[in-house]
């Protein structure tokens, strides 16, 4: 799994690449958002055009951003993620704990206006 950030005004952009599974990520994805949020910001994004799976491991990892992000008082957004992880989000009841955007531009839209 790839994982890299860019920043876009008062946005933290998270792009993935790969899959968030167990052995492959762990703790990289809390570890990244503790980073990211001890930096001051406070809008977060997570680009998942580019993760092809997600296991329980790996929603366990964006449970456990989510609420590390609202306890800090950011928001902690998902972009784009594929079909079959959308799919793997509702199966489990998670997809509506999260706001999911389908463009960039609609997501830092989205942002501006919070």
């Amino acid at each position: 799994m790839n994982i890299s950030v860019r920043k876009k005004a008062d946005v933290a952009i998270v792009d993935f690449e790969g899959r968030l599974a167990v052995g492959v990520g762990d703790t990289v994805l809390p570890q990244l958002i503790g980073k990211i949020l001890d930096e001051g910001y406070k809008k977060i994004l997570l680009n998942l055009s580019g993760m092809d799976y997600i296991d329980s491991n790996g929603l366990g990892e964006l449970v456990q951003s989510l609420k590390t992000s609202k306890l800090q008082g950011a928001s902690l957004r998902l972009l784009k993620p594929q079909d079959r992880v959308t799919k793997t989000l509702r199966l489990t009841n998670l997809l509506p704990m999260f706001s999911v955007y389908d463009s960039e531009a609609e997501a830092l839209t989205a942002f501006a206006e919070a």
